[in-house]
């Protein structure tokens, strides 16, 4: 492999994400158990959280206004507004959840830092990201980070433009077969796949991923193996 840029994910692949929205969903569906099921509510934020992806995009601000208009179509418009304060204050604490970093991962950027031009290229909202990677301390090891609206072949294709590569020598490394993947194989990019213990529903695929730029690995160090 004749490769210049290693890109990263971020949520879930460097620091730990999905657990808090996982904590936060939790904390909604008991906060509106009086008017359905668990598993009714979650299907319902889950519903809305995608229709609202094209106009909000990926992020805990999107998050926080899909969980109040779930409530407000769960309870048919008779929601409480201290149940809506209640909302805002679980999306204010979502935003300020502590950074902790995935094992392996400091080792990992410290082994590849100054061999490869690192970058972290990841959906969600722009501050967030940019708040999360200063908090992690790991800012010094990027050459630059990409916040994008979504991750599609076309996405990623852009970013190959702005960092003046080939396809061929972007490698990139995430915990979403569906976003970190499939695309970047789709436009002759290298990828590898680090398994994260909770994957969001919107991000899983049904089928195995076989192609010979892929490798799949438990554990964020074992790509230094694939890079020697």
């Amino acid at each position: 492999m004749n490769l210049k840029v290693i890109a990263f994910d971020a949520d879930d692949t460097l620091w730990i994400n999905e657990t808090y929205f996982d904590e936060t969903e939790k904390k909604f569906c008991g906060l509106m158990e009086d008017y359905l099921s668990h598993q009714g509510i979650s299907q319902e934020l889950f519903k809305v959280e995608i229709d609202n992806l094209k106009l909000y995009g990926y992020g805990i601000k999107g998050y926080i206004l899909s969980m109040i208009e779930a409530a407000m179509n769960i309870s048919n418009n008779t929601i409480p507004i201290e149940i809506i304060e209640k909302i805002i204050q679980y999306g204010k604490e979502l935003l300020e959840k502590p950074i902790i970093l995935l094992d392996g991962v400091e080792e990992t950027l410290e082994a590849l830092h100054g061999k490869y031009k690192l970058v972290v290229a990841t959906k969600g909202d722009l501050l967030d990201q940019r708040r999360k990677l200063h908090n992690s301390g790991l800012g010094h090891y990027f050459h630059h980070i990409e916040v994008m609206s979504d991750k599609q072949e076309i996405d990623y294709s852009d970013l190959i433009k702005r960092l003046e590569i080939q396809p061929e020598e972007f490698f990139m490394i995430g915990n979403s077969l569906k976003s970190d993947v499939l695309p970047v194989l789709a436009i002759g990019g290298h990828a590898v796949h680090i398994p994260f213990h909770t994957t969001w529903a919107h991000e899983k695929i049904e089928h195995k991923v076989e192609h010979v730029n892929f490798s799949a690995f438990e554990k964020i160090t074992e790509v230094l193996k694939r890079l020697e």
